[in-house]
């Protein structure tokens, strides 16, 4: 029987982990720090066990049709794919694909292997989201190819008790720091839109979470959006007004993060990635969440579509989420990593494609997804605008 050798025991895997031990996957936890993996698993009854990461231990134990995760930070995707591939295993990702992961999809083709990427929240759930309005929409009465488009996905991991800072972190700050590094493209008033900056395109956002509590956020363009059309089915020549994936934050983040964004602008030193590094560690120190303390998760995908000659919506439909931690978990590790676990069920199963992808489009295995998650109260609210 296939084992899953899951990388990182952070605070983002803990219910993923148990999901597939409770229901009787064998399960090999790696960490740097073994006492960390030995308490997520040691309350378990499963087939599991803790291991110190070691990259030639893993290797030794990995075996032909095992599944390798990688939750560790996203330096290590490419190394933990390849180490897959060598030994003919499967991988598994929550994160980006990046170029050099995509590098290797000949070669899991011709190998008959899998890595699967995306498959967290965002990015992961909120890609199921979209898939599920663009299909929605195809189908719909009101779909025509001239209809004017706009399309909105944000996401935000938030404290659940607001601090000074108006963030904690639920793994290492790098990351995060890194990505505000990233330029940022999206589209609005049918026009791409540039930022080298993120911050500097901060907008307030007011999110219909529901009819009596629309909070508003600000909001920050999250990367480069416009490859994700492709991804989602969005037809070359559809005319799309706005088109945007983004984080959002609570109120007065902006003002809170002057001193990290000034850091961030200083990019032409010599020692930033240094510096940056440094701060990542003060930051986790100063500002990461505390065992037992509350999260929160936001997450609102949205679709719609105007008439051409008159700018009247004629059909709109959305997908919100306002999760909190709960006795199950942080809402994201529980988001996260139960996602990650799906992922690795289809895997086992066959029912992803061989190859280098994100997050699976294929409606039945989206559904299954979106339905698991709802039966285990993570309430992903689907809204038809129109009714």
């Amino acid at each position: 029987m296939a084992i899953v050798h899951w990388l990182g025991a952070g605070l983002s895997s803990a219910p993923g982990i148990e999901r597939l031990i409770n229901n009787g996957t064998e399960l090999w936890l790696w960490n740097r720090t073994v006492s960390k993996a030995q308490a997520v698993i040691v309350h378990l009854e499963g087939t599991c066990q803790a291991r110190t990461l070691d990259w030639q231990q893993l290797e030794n134990h990995v075996s032909r049709g095992d599944i390798v995760v990688s939750m560790l930070p996203g330096t290590f995707h490419v190394q933990a794919a390849e180490l897959a591939l060598n030994k003919k295993a499967h991988f598994v990702s929550s994160s980006y694909l990046s170029p050099a992961m995509l590098e290797l999809d000949e070669r899991a083709q011709k190998l008959g292997l899998c890595l699967v990427n995306e498959v967290g929240l965002d990015p992961g759930i909120d890609h199921l989201l979209a898939y599920a309005l663009l299909n929605d929409y195809r189908d719909s009465a009101a779909y025509a190819a001239n209809n004017r488009i706009e399309f909105r996905s944000f996401c935000g991991g938030l404290p659940a008790e607001e601090n000074d800072f108006k963030y904690k972190f639920s793994w290492s700050p790098l990351g995060v720091l890194n990505a505000l590094r990233t330029p940022a493209q999206w589209i609005d008033d049918a026009q791409v839109k540039t930022s080298p900056k993120p911050w500097h395109a901060m907008c307030n956002y007011t999110m219909p979470l529901s009819e009596s509590y629309s909070p508003t956020f600000e909001s920050i363009p999250n990367r480069d959006s416009l490859p994700f059309m492709a991804q989602y089915g969005f037809d070359p020549q559809w005319t799309v007004d706005i088109f945007i994936r983004g984080s959002l934050r609570l109120q007065g983040w902006a003002e809170a993060w002057k001193d990290v964004f000034s850091l961030i602008e200083s990019g032409d030193n010599a020692d930033i990635e240094a510096q940056l590094a440094a701060k990542s560690d003060e930051l986790w120190q100063q500002h990461a969440f505390k065992d037992g303390e509350q999260d929160r998760v936001v997450l609102y995908v949205e679709l719609l579509a105007k008439d051409e000659d008159t700018g009247a919506t004629i059909w709109r439909e959305s997908y919100s989420m306002d999760a909190f931690g709960n006795d199950k978990g942080s809402a994201m590790a529980r988001l996260v990593s139960t996602t990650v676990s799906l992922a690795v069920d289809a895997v086992l199963q066959e029912r992803i494609a061989a190859g280098v992808s994100a997050a699976p489009q294929e409606m039945d295995l989206v559904n299954d997804w979106l339905v698991y998650l709802n039966d285990h109260h993570e309430n992903i609210q689907h809204l038809n605008h129109m009714e």
